[in-house]
């Protein structure tokens, strides 16, 4: 059986967390040996599963990021609706 390479999402094969950059990669390598085939069964599950949780990290990392930027938008229309926002105007 193939050995696991991350033990929970997120994670490398050293337990490091995953940025969105390096998961992407990683997941870009999966589907290519995939899509190459030649890969036994039991590889092919592990790498699709590996996958899987490759795919997760890239969402989890994106719906992060749409957050931020959601609540830096919202916390600059607040300031520039009440007049006290720094547009130089006065």
């Amino acid at each position: 059986m193939a050995a696991s390479t991350s033990t929970s999402t997120g994670t490398g094969t050293d337990g490091t967390a995953l940025g969105y950059e390096q998961a992407r990669d990683e997941l870009i390598e999966v589907v290519r040996r995939l899509e190459a085939g030649g890969t036994t069964l039991e590889e092919s599950l592990a790498l699709w599963e590996r996958g899987e949780e490759l795919a997760k990290v890239c969402r989890l990392r994106l719906d992060g990021a749409r957050a931020r930027l959601d609540a830096a938008l919202a916390s600059e229309a607040d300031g520039g609706e009440d007049g006290t926002g720094d547009d130089g105007e006065g």
